[in-house]
C-alpha cells in the first residue's frame, strides 16, 4: 500500500536552493554559507547548537513527546570548478560551483526543518540537523567526530542526489552503496645523468613505468574477482628537460572499494611491489597512503525502519565508486545513507563535471526522505527502547 505523500510548500526552499548555487564556497571556507544558514534558522526560531566548528551549524528541534536523539545530516561545501551550465541561476563566485548537488542537499535539509518546526508534535525525541562543511576536501565529518557534535545521536540519516536517477527516484538498501577512497604517493628516487649518458645514473623513469604495470596486477591477481575494486593512478611527473635523465619521479592514484579488509590487502601489496621494483633497479622509495573516506555500510535494521517509512518506491542502488565521508558517521553511529534522483537525462553530466544540473524538483523527494526517514528512524528506536 502506498503512503500518502507529505505536502508542504517549496518555493522559499527552491529560492534558497538558488541562493546557495549562486554563492558557492570552498570546504572550510563556508563562512557566508554557515552565515546564511544561521539567519534562516534564527528567522525560523530553531535552536542552534554550538559546535566549537569554524564553519557548519548543527541545530535542533525537540519533539513534544519523549525519545530518541537522532541526526539529519547535509554537506555544504562546493568545488572549484568553473560553471558551465546555462542555469539561470549559475554561480557569481568564479572558479567555485556545486558541482556535486550540496545546494540540493543542505537546502532539502533545512525543507525538513521548516516542516518540523511546525510539526513538533509529530516528533517523538529529538533531531538534530547537521550542516556538515568540508566533505570534498577538507575531513568534515572527522572535524565533526572529533568535536563531539554528534554526542548522544543513536542514529543518523544522510543522502546524496544521484543526476543519473530520475527525479522521484530514491535507491537505498542495507549494507554497502558508495566506496572508500584511498590517496597513495609515491616519489622513487634515484640518479639523475645526460640523457645520452643513462648508465651514468638510475633512471627513476624506468622504475615508474614497471610500477604503474605492477599495480595492475594487484586487483588482477590478488583480489576476489567478485569483490569490486580499482587501482587507478592519475598523476604522474617526472623531469622538466628534453635531454636530462631526472633523479626522481613522482605518482599518484586512488584506491576505491567496499570492504576494508580488501584495503588492507591493497596496500600492503602496493608497498611490497613498489619497494621491491625500487630495489631492484638500485632506487629509494617513499610511499605515503592516506585514507579519504571509509566504503558506506547501512545499518540493516534501521535501513529497514527507514524504507518502510517512505512513500516513494525505493530502488536497489547501483553501487558506486565514489566516496563519501558520511561514512566516517557510521563507523561511530549507526546510520542509513541513500541516493535521491536528480536529473535522469540520458545525456546527464556527472558529479564534479562544469555542466552538471541538478534539477529543483529533486527538492520534493529530497525533503520528504528526510521527514519520512527521520519518523521511521526515531519509531524503530523508541520501540526499542521499550
Amino acid at each position: 500500500m502506498t503512503k500518502k505523500k507529505i505536502v508542504i510548500d517549496l518555493k522559499e526552499i527552491i529560492e534558497l536552493r538558488h541562493y546557495f548555487h549562486q554563492h558557492p564556497e570552498l570546504s572550510n571556507n563556508e563562512f557566508n554559507t554557515t552565515k546564511k544558514i544561521k539567519a534562516v534558522l534564527t528567522a525560523w526560531k530553531v535552536s542552534i547548537l554550538p559546535t566549537g566548528l569554524d564553519t557548519g551549524i548543527l541545530a535542533e528541534i525537540k519533539g513534544k513527546q519523549p525519545g530518541s536523539i537522532i541526526a539529519l545530516r547535509a554537506d555544504i561545501d562546493a568545488l572549484p570548478v568553473q560553471e558551465e551550465t546555462s542555469l539561470a541561476f549559475k554561480s557569481l563566485n568564479s572558479g567555485i560551483m556545486h558541482a556535486c548537488g550540496h545546494d540540493l542537499h543542505l537546502t532539502s535539509l533545512l525543507g525538513a526543518i521548516k516542516y518540523f518546526k511546525d510539526n513538533r508534535d509529530q516528533i517523538k525525541g529529538t533531531i538534530r540537523f547537521l550542516f556538515q562543511p568540508a566533505e570534498e576536501a577538507g575531513g568534515g565529518a572527522e572535524q565533526v567526530i572529533k568535536k563531539n557534535v554528534l554526542k548522544d545521536v543513536k542514529a543518523i540519516l544522510g543522502f546524496h542526489n544521484n543526476p543519473n536517477l530520475p527525479v522521484g527516484t530514491i535507491a537505498v538498501q542495507s549494507g554497502p552503496m558508495m566506496a572508500g577512497c584511498y590517496k597513495f604517493e609515491i616519489t622513487i628516487k634515484g640518479q639523475g645523468s645526460h640523457g645520452a649518458k643513462p648508465e651514468k645514473g638510475h633512471d627513476p623513469i624506468i622504475a615508474v613505468t614497471e610500477i604503474v604495470g605492477a599495480l595492475q596486477t594487484i586487483v588482477s591477481r590478488n583480489i576476489n574477482p567478485q569483490d569490486a575494486v580499482v587501482v587507478s593512478v592519475t598523476n604522474i611527473n617526472a623531469g622538466n628537460v628534453w635531454n636530462v635523465i631526472p633523479s626522481e619521479a613522482y605518482l599518484q592514484g586512488t584506491v576505491r572499494l567496499f570492504d576494508e579488509k580488501n584495503a588492507k590487502l591493497v596496500r600492503q601489496r602496493l608497498f611490497e611491489l613498489t619497494e621491491g621494483i625500487a630495489k631492484a633497479f638500485g632506487q629509494s622509495v617513499e610511499i605515503g597512503w592516506s585514507e579519504r573516506a571509509l566504503p558506506i555500510n547501512n545499518d540493516s535494521n534501521l535501513t529497514q525502519a527507514v524504507i518502510n517509512n517512505l512513500s516513494s518506491t525505493v530502488h536497489k542502488p547501483l553501487l558506486s565508486m565514489a566516496g563519501e565521508d558520511f561514512a566516517t558517521y557510521q563507523k561511530k553511529i549507526p546510520g542509513v545513507f541513500a541516493f535521491v534522483g536528480s536529473n535522469g537525462a540520458s545525456d546527464a553530466a556527472d558529479w564534479h563535471e562544469p555542466n552538471f544540473v541538478g534539477l529543483d524538483e529533486t527538492l520534493t523527494t529530497g525533503v520528504d526522505y528526510f521527514i519520512e526517514g527521520a519518523k521511521g528512524l526515531l519509531a524503530y528506536l523508541n520501540e526499542e527502547m521499550k
